[in-house]
C-alpha cells in the first residue's frame, strides 16, 4: 500500500471526525470509535470525497480489542504514519469535593489508562519516522473540571514525556492546543452557550494539521 495510514482515535464525531476528512485526500483513515453509526456517516463522506477508511468500532479500555487492533494494523500495513488521540470522556461537571466514584474510575479509564496502553501499542507501528499526535485541555485546575482536567492533564504528561524520550529517535510526538469548536463534547461543559464565535471543526482541523513537523 503506497498510500499513508492515519489511526485516529475518537474519529466519530467533532475534532477526529474533522481530521479524518481533513487527511483522507491524503491518507487512509482507521477510524476507531465506539459510536458505529458515526462511523458509517464518516465513512459515507470520506467516500464520497473520492477517500478511503476502514472502521473500528470499539472501545479503546477494551485491552483486548486494542491488541488486536493494532496487531491487525501490522499484519496489513506493516507499520502506521499517524495517530491521532482524539478520544476522550466528558464526564459531567462538579465540585471536587462531590465527584463521583464512577465519573472519577470512567475518566481515568479513557483518558489516561487507554492512553498509556495505546502509546505502548501504537510505538511499534510508528517506528522512527511515524508520528503521535494529542491534544491539550487548559481547562485542568479550573473550578468543576476536577475530574476531567486531573484525568486529561495526566494524559497529556505521559505524552509530553513520550515527546521527549523519543526527540532523537522518534516517533515523533506533537501536542496541539484546538481551538473552543461547537463539539458535542464542549457542549456537555457548557449547554446552551452562543455557538457562533466558536471555531469551524473542519477549519480547525486544517490549522491543527498544518502544524505538524514535516517530513
Amino acid at each position: 500500500m503506497t498510500q499513508k495510514l492515519a489511526l485516529i482515535t475518537g474519529a466519530s464525531r467533532g475534532l477526529g471526525a474533522a481530521l479524518a476528512e481533513a487527511l483522507a485526500p491524503t491518507h487512509h483513515i482507521m477510524a476507531v470509535a465506539r459510536t458505529t453509526g458515526g462511523l458509517e456517516e464518516l465513512d459515507d463522506r470520506i467516500q464520497a470525497a473520492g477517500g478511503s477508511a476502514t472502521l473500528a468500532p470499539m472501545d479503546i479500555t477494551d485491552t483486548g480489542a486494542m491488541a488486536t487492533l493494532c496487531r491487525g494494523i501490522h499484519d496489513r500495513w506493516g507499520q502506521l504514519d499517524l495517530w491521532l488521540h482524539c478520544a476522550i470522556h466528558p464526564v459531567p461537571m462538579s465540585p471536587a469535593n462531590f465527584v463521583a466514584g464512577k465519573d472519577w474510575d470512567k475518566s481515568l479509564a479513557v483518558n489516561t489508562t487507554a492512553a498509556a496502553l495505546l502509546i505502548s501499542y501504537v510505538s511499534p507501528l510508528l517506528g522512527q519516522k511515524g508520528q503521535a499526535v494529542f491534544f491539550d485541555d487548559t481547562r485542568a485546575g479550573e473550578k468543576f473540571f476536577g475530574t476531567y482536567g486531573a484525568t486529561k492533564a495526566a494524559q497529556i504528561a505521559l505524552a509530553r514525556s513520550w515527546q521527549v524520550e523519543t526527540e532523537k529517535t522518534g516517533p515523533k510526538v506533537s501536542i496541539l492546543t484546538p481551538q473552543p469548536m461547537p463539539t458535542a463534547l464542549r457542549s456537555r461543559f457548557f449547554p446552551g452557550e452562543e455557538r457562533s464565535g466558536l471555531a469551524n471543526s473542519a477549519d480547525e482541523a486544517k490549522r491543527l494539521l498544518a502544524e505538524l513537523p514535516q517530513g
